[in-house]
Order: C-alpha cells, then structure tokens, then sequence
C-alpha cells in the first residue's frame, strides 16, 4: 500500500524525470483526458446556430447621417408605423439605437418594392 501511495503522490506532484515510464503515464492520462473528455463530458460551449436567412442590409455614410438599405424581404408590409418598426428591428441589432429621419421604397422594373432606403443617425 505504501508503493502505491508514494506513486500517486510522485504524479500529484510530478515528481518524475522526463523519458521515465512514469512520466509517459502521466502523459497518457493527459492526452486521454484532453482528447476523450468531450465524448462523455458536456462542456456547452457549442456555436450558436445562425438564422436561416440573412438580412440583407447595406450601410453608407452620407454627412452626419448613414443611409441603409434595407432588403424588403425583411420588412413586414403595412402601414407607415409597422413598416418603421420593422426597419428598426433590421436595424438596430446591427448598428445600435438610431433615429429614423425618412424612408423610401426602391422598386425594379415591374414596380415590386425590392428594398427601402433609410435615412438615419444616432
């Protein structure tokens, strides 16, 4: 019993030379840990998972304000109110806190709303 307990206490305290069968154990049971742990432990550090579909939102300075150009996939129709809200909820998660000053709607070719311009500063 008192072999085993001063081999315990030599690895506690790494008390052997390096090249040594000791030393290798102990270097074993390191590397076991490190690579074998995951497998039975839950460390929760998994990534975050992403959203499906990115806001398309573009930023550009313009004076003392930016102009962003919002992709009208991301904003709910209706009226000027929930229109602007749903600017802001694009918005705000990206750039922080804003004032919206004004909006328009950019239309292609067949006059179908593809984006909105906003026109906003902090």
């Amino acid at each position: 019993m008192g072999k085993i307990k001063e081999t315990i206490r030599g690895y506690i305290w790494w008390v052997y030379p390096r090249g040594s069968v000791n030393y290798d154990v102990m270097v074993t049971l390191i590397l076991a840990f490190i690579f074998l742990a995951p497998l039975w432990i839950n460390f929760r550090d998994k990534p975050m998972p992403r959203p499906i579909s990115q806001t398309g939102l573009l930023v550009k300075p313009e004076g003392n304000s930016f102009v962003y150009t919002v992709d009208a996939s991301a904003v709910m129709p209706g009226d000027e109110d929930t229109t602007r809200e749903s600017l802001l909820r694009v918005i705000e998660p990206v750039v922080g806190e804003i004032r919206i000053e004004r909006y328009e709607a950019v239309r292609n070719s067949k006059n179908q709303i593809v984006a909105y311009k906003v026109w906003g500063h902090r």
